[in-house]
């Protein structure tokens, strides 16, 4: 499923003429022109909320890889109001044309839409934003990101405690992107702090701000929850619209968040990707929610690794009761295979469905509120059995970093043994194909030819291949180790060689 090339994907020359005429004009304007020009932040910010995203309460976040086009249509069917571009590397959209039209695909039907940015360099960023400014409504920075890819990029949350470089990126594509830029934050733990750096960034010039309720060491397990008291302080702080994330999982928390922190609208990443109704409050199967994304990736091509990954989101609680399916899933690449898992999941529960519609008590939910076959939310356990929160964070944290030692070092093996990647080697054992070492054939030399080139080893005059063509062509013979064929050519052809032949 490679990324289609209609008219729905990234416009490279217009994208080219328009940032020319942009930079040229912010040329002619002095840094005083462009200071006169900014208006009150309250009222840009507000402004470009209601008309340009047309006062959108219910968004779709980014995720890398997951906020693809295909998935942003169906959520934009299901209630969404607003949607977020995967995160894209500010260097990479800036200087390789080909990164921009694989990445950056929309179409007319896509809009509001926010594309996003990492970066740790401002004159970088302004050229990214300005090449993606004609196909969207807005950009965005990401210092929200805690993975460790982002730590050692030096970009998403490790970059907070860097206030004045964040100052100077936000501002330079503020006083010269055509469209306004928004910034996706996490907190600190002191609220204090967190309020000076969302009016930090309000100076700076971002027009709206996307809080997430968690600081940047919650992640993976010692995520927890997010503090929403964290978020109504921010918010109550600035005179920009505000967007509330983190334990979004079902619509109910969507309008409890609304009355609890008092902002603007409400992002999910996480709640969406594993119910992508959660906008219109519902709860369909899995093979219904699967079959419809799927016929999105069919009109919005994507690829497959992205397919796959909404697959397993979407079939989470049934891939862990059926592990055969999980394997298949793994292994697959089709829109036709993809379906033939998601009628697998349909054969093997239709009749507990029907049960369930007609009971619900009758059904073991197996301590989910639904049954596994019902889109809802995964939920990560808190690390708080068998004694303290830290005792049992530090206890999984210590086993999940001895099983990546071992997977790392059995990588390692694998690579130093056949001189494949770690993606290649990866992807092998995901299609269940054993990996053997490639079986190396000593490369071994004749004599050399008069000229000092080695000889060719199938060569049947025993020349190097000029040496070869001169004789072959001279005595009107056949090469077929250098596929000459002078025996069939006129005999005029030689005449044009010269007279002697330094392996005649």
């Amino acid at each position: 499923m490679a990324t289609d090339t209609n008219d729905h994907q990234f416009n490279e020359e217009d994208s080219v003429a328009e940032t020319s005429n942009a930079d040229a004009t912010e040329k002619e304007k002095s840094d005083a022109e462009r200071s006169a020009e900014v208006p009150s932040s309250s009222t840009a910010g507000f402004a470009y909320w209601r008309e340009k995203l047309r006062s959108a309460k219910y968004v779709i976040a980014p995720m890398v890889d997951q906020s693809e086009l295909a998935w942003r249509m169906m959520a934009r069917q299901h209630g969404a109001e607003l949607c977020y571009t995967p995160m894209f590397h500010a260097h990479l959209f800036a200087t390789d044309a080909v990164y921009r039209r694989n990445n950056l695909v929309t179409c007319a039907e896509d809009r509001p839409l926010i594309v996003q940015f990492c970066a740790n360099d401002p004159v970088t960023l302004v050229r990214a934003c300005l090449l993606a400014a004609p196909h969207c409504d807005g950009v965005d920075l990401n210092l929200g990101c805690p993975q460790m890819i982002a730590k050692k990029g030096h970009y998403g949350a490790f970059l907070q405690d860097e206030w004045e470089l964040i100052y100077q990126m936000v501002n330079e594509v503020y006083r010269r992107c055509p469209v306004p830029i928004s910034c996706k934050i996490r907190v600190f733990e002191d609220v204090e702090k967190t309020i000076r750096y969302a009016k930090m960034l309000e100076s700076a010039g971002c027009q709206l701000l996307t809080v997430h309720g968690r600081t940047r060491e919650q992640k993976g397990v010692t995520t927890g929850f997010a503090d929403w008291s964290l978020i109504r302080a921010v918010k109550q702080a600035v005179n920009i619209p505000v967007f509330a994330n983190g334990n979004i999982q079902f619509f109910e928390d969507v309008d409890r968040c609304l009355r609890e922190t008092g902002v603007d609208g409400i992002m999910t990443a996480e709640g969406s990707l594993s119910n992508p109704y959660i906008f219109n409050g519902r709860h369909e199967p899995s093979w219904v929610a699967g079959a419809e994304y799927l016929d999105f990736v069919e009109k919005y091509p994507c690829p497959s690794s992205y397919a796959r990954a909404h697959m397993f989101k979407i079939f989470h609680h049934s891939m862990v009761v059926f592990a055969d399916l999980r394997e298949r899933l793994a292994k697959v690449y089709s829109v036709a295979e993809f379906r033939q898992i998601g009628e697998a999941v349909k054969e093997r529960c239709i009749e507990d469905h029907e049960r369930y519609l007609r009971d619900p008590e009758s059904v073991d939910t197996a301590g989910l509120l639904f049954p596994h076959w019902i889109c809802q939310p995964y939920v990560r356990p808190l690390p708080t059995t068998n004694g303290s929160a830290e005792a049992a964070v530090n206890s999984t944290s210590k086993e999940q970093i001895e099983l990546r030692q071992r997977k790392r070092q059995h990588l390692e093996q694998v690579m130093e043994l056949t001189g494949m990647s770690k993606r290649r080697i990866r992807r092998l054992e995901r299609r269940g194909v054993p990996i053997t070492a490639p079986k190396k054939t000593p490369v071994t030399y004749a004599d050399k030819c008069a000229c000092g080139n080695p000889i060719a080893q199938k060569c049947e005059l025993q020349r190097c291949r000029r040496c070869c063509r001169d004789r072959a062509a001279r005595e009107r013979l056949n090469c077929f180790a250098h596929h000459f064929n002078f025996a069939e050519k006129s005999p005029k052809w030689t005449q044009s060689l010269p007279a002697t032949s330094v392996a005649s």
